[in-house]
């Protein structure tokens, strides 16, 4: 079948169908309801390399991960980020072009390449850094982005979307310190990302709001490796903490892994929260007390937000499910 058999079935013109199918105007309601029954009829489908063609672009949307692929594998962020955008570009012609690098010239030079071949149409900016130059650098390429994340000295003019994570880490230390905790520990990511900095800022905030004395905190890089190592170094200390909050759930899990392993028990001698609620974490013993975020719905809405970039249309307003604070088995009133 072909755009002229639902044409002459719809009694219309090719141009008709064609304008429909692209989103554009032009069409009475009648009209278009009698082409989308012609095509549903003739199960027709406009070709989606003629489509991109017509409209010159690429209909792909490019996704630059800056991570060793071992680290980028054992991350549940991204497969989670990825469905969500995956599930935002299913049905309207689009998909995702991922890559994941190892270095900054790596990086740039995926940048430039995108733009300068005319491979994908706009990109996801993840990752948000303290000092990022790619908002820039991506204006200089003229490469639409939508920046995913919380907002920082980068972001400019250019509204980030992300979730509300000091919600999340300070609704913790606020469940700690009513448990008794006094010396609340941070394992954080590394310091060069915004949302790193936005989690480390909001516990600090929050122990001094509640009138807590700083507790200590270690720099890891969300893997389950240095989350164990982190763990030590804070229970090698001469007064450890009874209680530590660390920024993703991948560490917590290989934290309350080393601290068993210390002969302690969880949650009796050491409380722990995780954060992004991975499938995993209701499972584990004891189960994690988490932040949940929706990441998928979080990627789905970057999704569209993208597209309607790339398409000169006005973005709908994001509106993201809160973060929810879910109490499990790792933490328990102080006992020391």
């Amino acid at each position: 079948m072909t755009i002229g058999d639902v044409a002459a079935r719809a009694g219309v013109s090719k141009s008709a169908v064609s304008f429909v199918f692209n989103g554009r105007g032009g069409v009475g309601d009648t009209a278009r309801q009698r082409i989308l029954q012609a095509a549903a009829d003739l199960d027709w489908r406009p070709d989606s390399r003629a489509r991109a063609l017509s409209r010159s672009r690429a209909q792909a949307l490019g996704y630059v991960v800056r991570r060793e692929p071992e680290l980028f594998s054992t991350d549940p962020f991204f497969p989670q980020f990825i469905a969500g955008v995956e599930s935002g570009l299913s049905g309207i012609g689009y998909a995702l072009m991922l890559q994941v690098v190892e270095s900054e010239d790596a990086e740039h030079a995926a940048y430039v390449s995108f733009a300068r071949e005319s491979r994908v149409d706009g990109v996801f900016l993840g990752d948000l850094r303290m000092d990022d130059t790619r908002p820039d650098e991506l204006t200089r390429l003229g490469m639409p982005f939508v920046m995913v994340g919380p907002a920082g000295p980068a972001s400019g003019d250019i509204a980030p979307i992300g979730l509300d994570d000091a919600a999340g880490v300070r609704r913790a230390v606020r469940h700690l310190s009513a448990l008794g905790h006094r010396r609340i520990a941070h394992v954080g990511g590394p310091d060069r990302y915004i949302h790193s900095h936005v989690r480390r800022q909001a516990w600090e905030q929050e122990m001094a709001h509640l009138g807590l004395p700083p507790g200590p905190a270690v720099s890891a890089d969300f893997t389950g490796a240095a989350g164990a190592s982190a763990t030590h170094e804070l229970l090698d200390l001469s007064d450890p903490p009874t209680a530590i909050v660390y920024a993703n759930d991948l560490m917590a899990i290989a934290g309350m892994s080393a601290a068993i392993d210390r002969g302690l028990t969880v949650p009796g001698d050491l409380s722990i929260v995780g954060f992004d609620d991975i499938p995993l974490a209701p499972y584990i013993v004891p189960p994690l007390t988490t932040v949940r975020q929706d990441v998928i719905a979080w990627g789905r809405a970057c999704a569209h937000a993208l597209v309607a970039l790339v398409e000169g249309k006005e973005p709908e307003a994001v509106q993201l499910p809160s973060v929810e604070f879910v109490v499990r088995a790792s933490t328990a009133r102080v006992m020391r």
